[in-house]
């Protein structure tokens, strides 16, 4: 497996959406494979394949504890299938906008039709944590970023604090 380089905001590769995979084999697992290893070295709980410059319409999803078995998700051409009429509000983060943080509002639970990784259909009923995750990496996928959930001037706001820290890390660097 290859760690792969995470690509940072305003990349446009994180706003276009995706192509759909026509099916799986052995270089999509392959590709799957390395996002989980990127994903688990970052640390995070999820990634999609624009994160790692790739327009595919596929991402991969871990919400195990640290004290947990991991318990990873390989998702080809996710779709929503249901969304709760209830919401909550939450913080995210995303590991394509390192150290910027907001609280976003989505459905409380969902239901998601996907391929695996062996091409086989499935659907999994989520709520909570995992819920959140599938709904933040499905909107990757559809060229959406969390901040895009937020006002404009938030999302501003935050979007000119990560140019700012990303200015300092390069110069550090």
């Amino acid at each position: 497996m290859t760690k792969l380089d995470i690509v940072i905001a305003p990349q446009p590769v994180l706003k276009a959406p995706t192509t759909p995979v026509e099916g799986v084999d052995d270089a999509l697992r392959r590709l799957l494979d390395d996002m989980l290893e990127t994903m688990y070295a970052a640390p995070g709980i999820g990634l999609a394949a624009p994160q790692v410059g790739v327009s595919k319409r596929v991402c991969v999803v871990d919400v195990a504890g640290k004290d947990e078995r991991p318990a990873p998700l390989f998702l080809v051409n996710p779709t929503i299938l249901m969304a709760a009429d209830e919401h909550e509000t939450a913080e995210e983060g995303c590991l394509s906008l390192p150290e910027i943080y907001a609280e976003v509002e989505r459905p409380l639970a969902v239901k998601v039709g996907y391929l695996d990784r062996d091409g086989e259909p499935r659907e999994l009923e989520a709520d909570g944590l995992l819920a959140r995750c599938l709904q933040h990496e499905i909107d990757h996928l559809d060229g959406v970023l969390f901040v895009d959930h937020l006002s404009l001037l938030k999302r501003k706001m935050l979007l000119r604090k990560l140019a700012k820290l990303q200015r300092a890390k390069q110069r550090a660097s």
